[in-house]
């Protein structure tokens, strides 16, 4: 078992520094607002810290699970950021969608400082994390990425190394531009079933089973059927993360068009009012150009 700091407490990180915690290792929390380190260690026990430094200090492993660039920046430097409290040769964990640059830039930070860094992105949303079965993308060194991947394993259904520093990140906006297409499909395949008049229901359960099937499908047909979207990932943090595809696409020279439309979609959505819908609202988007 390992000492571990958890900073973030967001609707992923709150599950699984729980997940952490149930497997038995010793957690220290922080997240920006107190109040939700207070609810964390009233339901699950451990510690909390004011500062990420403080929960870093003497921790083998720091995690982290935050909004944006920015956010992982600012956890990881200066005098209150984790980077000073960790010791030599423990290893920062990133889980959030991050840039690859800010993760190659952060990796490098801390091996300059004896530390190891994995970048770790994750994928299977909130109930992925609730019941610990994500899919974590890793990069870095093999090293640090072995030693923290049976720390992992407490929220994992699968965990595996792409390659070196920000590999993780790269795998992450494939899986990305993988499902703003799925969705978009799906999203027009059931606004026809309903233009035609067809049973959604009766038509999913059919097409379901063959070539058209897929994790949106099964997950997500019923609450686009029934126009309900207050679940899952938020098209906000959608549209971060195309945006983070979209420009390393520009720098890599890869073409990217339906994810570049699809990404346009999502800003109609917004407009719509539905900033913090989940994803699989793009067929409202359809249905409001009736």
């Amino acid at each position: 078992m390992a000492k571990v700091a958890f900073l973030g407490l967001g609707v992923m990180g709150y599950p699984m520094a729980g997940h952490l915690k149930a497997a038995g290792h010793e957690v220290t929390v922080y997240n920006r607002t107190a109040a939700k380190a207070e609810a964390w260690v009233a339901e699950h026990g451990g510690q909390m810290a004011k500062t990420p430094r403080e929960a870093a200090e003497s921790a083998e492993f720091v995690m982290a699970c935050v909004g944006n660039d920015d956010d992982l920046r600012g956890v990881c430097l200066g005098e209150d950021g984790a980077f000073s409290g960790m010791s030599e040769g423990a290893i920062f964990v990133d889980h959030t969608t991050v840039s690859a640059k800010v993760t190659r830039e952060l990796c490098s930070a801390a091996l300059a400082d004896g530390k190891g860094f994995v970048d770790a992105p994750i994928s299977g949303g909130q109930a992925g994390a609730e019941n610990g079965v994500l899919s974590v993308m890793c990069g870095g060194e093999q090293a640090h990425y072995d030693a923290a991947e049976p720390v992992i394993a407490a929220y994992a259904r699968i965990c595996r190394r792409i390659g070196d520093s920000g590999a993780g990140q790269m795998t992450k906006m494939c899986n990305q531009i993988a499902i703003a297409g799925v969705v978009q499909g799906l999203s027009e395949a059931l606004h026809f079933a309903e233009k035609a008049g067809l049973d959604g229901r009766a038509v999913v359960e059919v097409i379901s089973q063959g070539a058209a099937g897929s994790w949106q499908m099964a997950n997500r047909y019923e609450t686009m059927l029934d126009d309900a979207f207050e679940h899952g990932f938020a098209v906000d943090w959608m549209r971060k993360d195309l945006g983070i595809c979209l420009d390393t696409a520009n720098e890599t020279g890869a073409s990217l068009p339906v994810t570049a439309l699809v990404d346009q979609f999502y800003k109609d959505v917004q407009k719509l009012g539905g900033g913090r819908w989940d994803t699989s609202s793009l067929i409202k988007r359809l249905r409001a150009l009736d």
